[in-house]
């Protein structure tokens, strides 16, 4: 793997094909007071049973699609397979209608720890309330008498209100970080529609 020396006070030029953004992990070390549902509340939290791996991926790809969530989309089959099968995995899906709006997943392998991996909405129901519910019910279920800790992390690839969202919901920001990564439209892993508003930055092609 080729690297690059990074400039701590500075810029620092990418190769063309690459992507970065600044990574933002937050935590949560005590369960926070939850609000009931509102009366008219008509939304829905499911746990998902070892869901089918494609309708996972179907899901993410549709929430993530604007925000370069490729990390689902892009597992291979059978990695995709064991993950949504690993009882220390839980899916929920927030539903109303009993049609899906939002996703969450939570990572419990390392006891005392939960990760929040996944968590967002469909495009329709950003600003409905459905990312509060999601949240409600996710952190709920995330805080067991074991829990210790409650964490996850967002980029600026993200939803710009996402690192807003989550400081409200009471997570704390404790570290920064910088991800650098392959382009996936580069190489046709994915559209080139995905995410408009990050620039794709081809690299030229080489002489015969």
């Amino acid at each position: 793997m080729k690297t690059i020396p990074l400039k701590l006070d500075g810029y620092t030029d990418l190769p063309p094909g690459k992507l970065a953004n600044v990574v933002t992990y937050l935590e949560m070390t005590a369960p926070p007071r939850l609000d009931p549902p509102a009366e008219a509340d008509d939304f829905r939290l499911r746990r998902m049973e070892a869901p089918d791996p494609d309708w996972y991926r179907e899901v993410i790809g549709q929430i993530g699609a604007d925000w370069m969530w490729v990390h689902i989309p892009l597992m291979p089959a059978p990695q995709l397979a064991a993950l949504v099968a690993n009882p220390a995995v839980e899916i929920y899906a927030l539903e109303r209608d009993r049609t899906v709006v939002g996703i969450a997943e939570l990572d419990r392998r390392t006891p005392g720890v939960v990760e929040i991996v996944m968590f967002g909405v469909m495009p329709e129901a950003v600003g409905t309330g459905a990312a509060h519910r999601l949240m409600q019910g996710v952190l709920a279920a995330a805080f067991r008498d074991d829990t210790r800790r409650v964490w996850l992390h967002t980029c600026t690839h993200d939803h710009p209100s996402a690192l807003r969202f989550y400081r409200r919901a009471g997570f704390v920001p404790y570290k920064l970080g910088i991800e650098v990564m392959d382009d996936p439209r580069v190489s046709g892993a994915i559209a080139e529609t995905t995410a408009p508003h990050i620039p794709i930055i081809r690299p030229k092609p080489e002489n015969p």
